[in-house]
C-alpha cells in the first residue's frame, strides 16, 4: 500500500468532515462523523497496537477541531479495539490475507455488515458521552441513529463510486 495515498486520503477526509459534515446539521439530530471511513479501511495486516495509536491520534484531530474533550479519542480507540473481533466474524480467512478493506475485496454484503456494526458503536459513543446524562438517552439514540444511517450511506456510497 502507498502510504503516501493513504496519508493524502486521511487528510482530505479529515478536511471533508471538519469543513463541511461538522457544519451540517440537519434537523438537529444528524451529524453524520464520515472520519470513521479513514479508521474502518485501514489496512488489516497493521498490528492492533499500531490501529489504537492511529485511532488515538485521529480522535484526538477531531477533538480538537470539535473542541470535544476527549469524546471522540475514546470512540476512535473503542472503535479500532473492536475492528479486529468484527473483522473476524465478517471475513474469512482468504479475505484477510488481502490488504485493504473495501467493497472489491470483500463483497458489498460483507463492508456493509462490518460498517453497519461499528459506525453505530462510534456514534453511540460520541454521543453518549457528549449528552452525559442518562436523561437523554431518547434524544442520543436517535441522533445515532439517523448520524449512522447517513454516515454508512456516504461509505457505501464512496466505496461503491471508487471500487465499482
Amino acid at each position: 500500500m502507498d502510504w503516501t495515498k493513504q496519508l493524502g486520503r486521511y487528510i482530505i477526509v479529515m478536511l471533508l468532515q471538519v469543513l463541511l459534515f461538522n457544519q451540517l446539521q440537519l434537523v438537529g439530530v444528524c451529524h453524520p462523523y464520515i472520519y470513521v471511513m479513514c479508521l474502518l479501511m485501514m489496512p488489516i495486516t497493521l498490528p492492533h497496537s499500531v490501529d489504537m495509536v492511529i485511532g488515538a491520534v485521529i480522535g484526538l484531530i477531531m477533538d480538537i477541531f470539535c473542541n470535544s474533550l476527549g469524546i471522540h479519542m475514546a470512540a476512535c480507540i473503542t472503535l479500532m479495539f473492536l475492528r479486529p473481533y468484527v473483522l473476524g466474524l465478517i471475513i474469512n480467512d482468504k479475505e484477510r490475507l488481502n490488504e485493504q478493506i473495501n467493497q472489491q475485496t470483500i463483497g458489498l454484503g460483507a463492508l456493509l455488515k462490518y460498517v453497519a456494526i461499528l459506525i453505530p458503536i462510534h456514534h453511540l459513543m460520541v454521543f453518549a458521552l457528549g449528552a452525559w446524562s442518562w436523561h437523554h438517552m431518547g434524544f442520543v439514540l436517535l441522533e445515532t441513529v439517523v448520524s449512522s444511517v447517513i454516515s454508512i450511506a456516504v461509505i457505501i456510497g464512496y466505496n461503491a463510486l471508487k471500487y465499482r
